[in-house]
């Protein structure tokens, strides 16, 4: 079963500045909630990211076990959108969408979020359970924490 989260936030700032921030994968880590052992290992990262880049992180969804996860950018159309998908991780299908629009004297920015989880009647349950909320997490953390950046 495909599920999908969907996120807005408003950014009391100009594109050009959430653009160079969230368009830099060395951003990542600062927008990731602590307890999610994130870190990138990739090396000799860009500024900005790219259509084809690769980029590899170790990520502790659970109980702390570290998951090694490989995403791509596959589409970038600057201070519009950008999207990244899984090539390597806990995920049967990941696919997220970033969008950024100028809206009144700031920028209204919005996710979607479409995956799959694994292990097909047993993910389905495990969604259930707390997948969809750990992701639900993850984006409030990211949500109180670009407020904090860009809204204070």
């Amino acid at each position: 079963m495909i599920h999908q989260l969907k996120t807005e936030q408003f950014l009391n700032s100009n594109i050009d500045h959430v653009w160079d921030f969230m368009s830099s994968p060395r951003n990542l880590k600062k927008i990731t909630p602590p307890y999610m052992g994130f870190d990138i290992t990739s090396t000799d990262l860009p500024d900005k990211m790219y259509a084809g880049m690769i980029i590899t992180y170790k990520v502790s969804p659970i109980l702390s076990i570290p998951t090694t996860w490989v995403t791509e950018i596959t589409h970038v159309a600057e201070k519009k959108f950008f999207i990244d998908e899984q090539r390597v991780g806990p995920y049967t299908m990941w696919h997220h969408q970033h969008f950024f629009k100028k809206y009144k004297n700031g920028v209204l920015m919005n996710d979607i979020i479409t995956y799959k989880a694994p292990l097909g009647p047993l993910g389905v349950l495990a969604n259930y359970l707390f997948i969809s909320k750990k992701l639900k997490s993850i984006f409030e953390y990211r949500y109180k924490t670009l407020n904090k950046i860009f809204n204070s």
